[in-house]
Parts: C-alpha cells; structure tokens; sequence
C-alpha cells in the first residue's frame, strides 16, 4: 500500500467554509468510491502540540492506495480531472508526498 499525504493552505481569498463544504460534498466520497483507494481523509489543523504556534499547513489530506496502476487509471478520468482542477482552485501549491510502511 501506498500513502500519500497531501499539505497545502487555501488561496489567498479562498473561503475555508467554501472549500470544507465541497471536501465534504465532493471531494471525500468521489475519491473514496475509486477502486484503488483503501481510505481518504481530510484534517484542518488546530496548530503544534508543543506551544502556541499556527501550523505551517491548514490542511493535510490522507489518500491510502491499495493499488498505485488502478489509481493511475482511476484519476485520469474525466471526473477525477474535475475534481483535481476544483481542489487546485481552492490549494495553493499543495505538497503531494509519496511514503511507505517502514515494517
């Protein structure tokens, strides 16, 4: 399995409410219906556990791929390419990070 972590903050001018309602409208449940995916989530960050700092983040997504070809496949349709270009209107510059299970 492969987990991809997402980081990212909204566009200057971007609603958190706009972007939060469409996560949860659109976004969580087109991208957990995919066949390659085991497990989507999207967290807003509360800030650090050590201190009083504001994250560097808003926003962490975490996609859990069971199959990495499938989901290759599954984001080059035509509504997973809506959906990307809806998110990128809404993330500035978001991180994609690839990981892998230590054990």
């Amino acid at each position: 399995m492969t987990r991809i972590i997402v980081l990212f903050n909204l566009k200057p001018g971007v609603s958190a409410a706009d972007y939060e309602q469409w996560a949860k409208q659109t976004d969580l449940p087109t991208v957990n219906a995919l066949p390659s995916i085991r497990s989507f989530t999207a967290h807003r960050s509360k800030g650090l556990l050590t201190g009083e700092a504001q994250a560097p983040y808003q926003y962490i997504e975490v996609i859990d791929v069971g199959d990495m070809d499938q989901f290759g496949a599954d984001v080059s349709s035509a509504a997973m390419q809506e959906v990307a270009a809806k998110f990128q209107s809404f993330a500035d510059q978001p991180l994609f990070i690839l990981t892998e299970d230590l054990g």
